[in-house]
């Protein structure tokens, strides 16, 4: 379980927050409640706590005031922060992307965006742990965006598009497109052909399964396109792959 904290300044969203989520199904706890971002810090500075839930407008503090302070007194170990917002201010969010914020959220909250967010966290935070461990924790932090990104073209590569990656990032899709860019030296629909190409010949490496079942699993319609890009891919069609593998 980690530990998360709400900040929000209004008592009855907080509470409901708090309460109405299933939080441990997604494998956090929450450990402390404030109103506004100088409470948060507070209790930052005495407690372990690894995802912040915050409003972004908020009285004496405010949500973005509190992620430049995070980032700016110690980047690498600040929680995760997920801004939560009634306003859908392109704006909020590209002030975000400057301090590492995790996501933004706009309210109220659906049940799936708090699950499909929490989830991905929880597994960036796991995989942190275990480099740690593994003695390879000296890695520099990724971009919490790229990272939602990638983890959204992990889970829904059949059927990604980056108007969908865009609409759960509340963001602009060209936007999205130039940041991906920006930080993997990728393009969103080559890194979609990668895990899918990837996702086809572990597949095809079981004698059972049908060419155009691989086809459709990977998000071809047309098995004639899925096997003219896999050959680009990879060199050999999808057949001669699965021979090759057999031999």
């Amino acid at each position: 379980m980690y530990n998360l904290l709400i900040a929000d300044d209004e008592v009855q969203s907080r509470d409901t927050l708090a309460s109405c989520f299933p939080w441990d199904m997604v494998g956090f706890r929450v450990t402390g409640q404030a109103s506004d971002g100088r409470e948060a810090l507070e209790f930052l500075k005495t407690h372990t706590v690894h995802a912040v839930l915050c409003d972004i407008r908020m009285p004496v503090m405010d949500g973005i005031e509190l992620a430049r302070t995070l980032y700016e007194n110690g980047k690498d170990d600040m929680p995760a922060i997920i801004f939560l917002s009634g306003y859908r201010d392109f704006s909020y969010a590209q002030q975000a992307l400057k301090y590492n914020v995790y996501s933004y959220i706009v309210k109220p909250a659906r049940y799936h965006e708090l699950s499909e967010t929490f989830t991905a966290l929880k597994a960036g935070i796991d995989r942190k742990m275990a480099d740690r461990k593994d003695g390879t924790g000296a890695e520099p932090p990724g971009d919490p965006v790229t990272e939602r990104i990638t983890a959204y073209i992990q889970q829904n590569y059949r059927t990604a598009t980056l108007t969908e990656a865009a609409e759960l990032l509340r963001m602009n899709a060209s936007y999205v497109s130039q940041l991906f860019k920006e930080k993997t030296g990728c393009n969103f629909s080559d890194y979609l052909m990668e895990v899918r190409m990837k996702k086809a010949a572990e597949l095809l490496k079981s004698p059972d399964t049908m060419v155009y079942d691989v086809s459709n699993q990977v998000g071809y319609i047309s098995p004639k396109n899925f096997a003219r890009a896999f050959r680009g891919y990879f060199g050999k069609t999808p057949k001669e792959y699965r021979e090759a593998h057999r031999e």
